[in-house]
């Protein structure tokens, strides 16, 4: 795999500092420019929100890993950072403006989203890309292969006949041909076997250090342990933790500490 540098990320973490609201509730990484601001957030359905008043303040860099049982709010949150879904109340801030007042078409080309089963469109690779970018060149769909370490030769091969884990390549190969600012993650790897979930950890890991972070959503908690940079724990639709692992390893609450512990799942 060919790491790739992607400037545009950086413009996710212009937002001055002077420019935030502060309050007792609100979560923050102090060390980290925030990419997106989340406040007071409730979501879900109306007589039973999911996310209940969520304040989150997510990092500028590395890997932002999404840790919380079942039902817990970790998918409705991602869904919300790209317009999938709106709050029912509450503000989302990304590059200083609320994501209500941005183009939904923009905002997802530049918060680009990889689901746990990689959506595959008719046709072939080739097509897939063209998907994402109706110009695209012969060399940029090489080197779209080539940076997920991909063979250049599956540009012309049904898509419909790649693996599981050659699927979900190929979709964060999509993506980013977008040049998103971030992606949003939500289990990319749950349905794959132990050799492609490595492999996209790694990729994943290769594209946060070039510059585009990730939100990534896990319930594996030795997947956690190896590519968390900081780690949120949602506990019903409620932020229970947020930090870096070494002291979310300290947490007082016993269950926060077994949701990033090492080994197993938690359901």
């Amino acid at each position: 795999m060919t790491s790739t540098r992607h400037p545009a990320a950086h413009a996710c973490c212009s937002t001055p500092e002077s420019d935030i609201d502060r309050d007792e509730r609100y979560v923050s990484l102090v060390t980290s420019p925030a990419m997106f601001e989340l406040r007071d957030v409730v979501a879900g359905p109306v007589d039973s929100p999911i996310l209940r008043g969520v304040s989150l303040s997510v990092p500028c860099d590395g890997i932002l890993a999404v840790a919380g049982p079942s039902g817990s709010g970790k998918s409705t949150m991602l869904r919300l950072l790209n317009r999938l879904d709106d709050p029912l109340s509450g503000d989302i801030l990304w590059e200083g403006r609320n994501v209500r007042d941005w183009d939904p078409s923009e905002l997802r080309r530049r918060v680009a989203m990889i689901f746990q089963k990689a959506p595959v469109f008719p046709g072939t690779v080739r097509d897939n890309f063209l998907v994402a970018d109706s110009d695209l060149t012969p060399e940029r769909a090489e080197h779209a292969l080539q940076h997920v370490g991909l063979d250049v030769e599956l540009l012309e091969r049904a898509a419909s006949n790649l693996s599981g884990g050659e699927a979900q390549r190929m979709s964060i190969a999509r993506a980013l041909l977008t040049s998103p600012s971030v992606l949003l993650a939500d289990e990319p790897t749950a349905s794959l076997d132990r050799a492609s979930r490595l492999t996209i950890e790694d990729l994943g890991r290769e594209i946060a250090d070039g510059g585009v972070p990730i939100v990534w959503i896990t319930h594996d908690t030795e997947q956690l342990r190896r590519i968390a940079d900081h780690v949120v724990v949602l506990i019903d639709g409620e932020i229970a933790a947020f930090g870096h692992l070494d002291e979310l390893d300290r947490h007082d609450d016993p269950i926060v500490r077994q949701l990033v512990g090492a080994g197993g799942s938690v359901e």
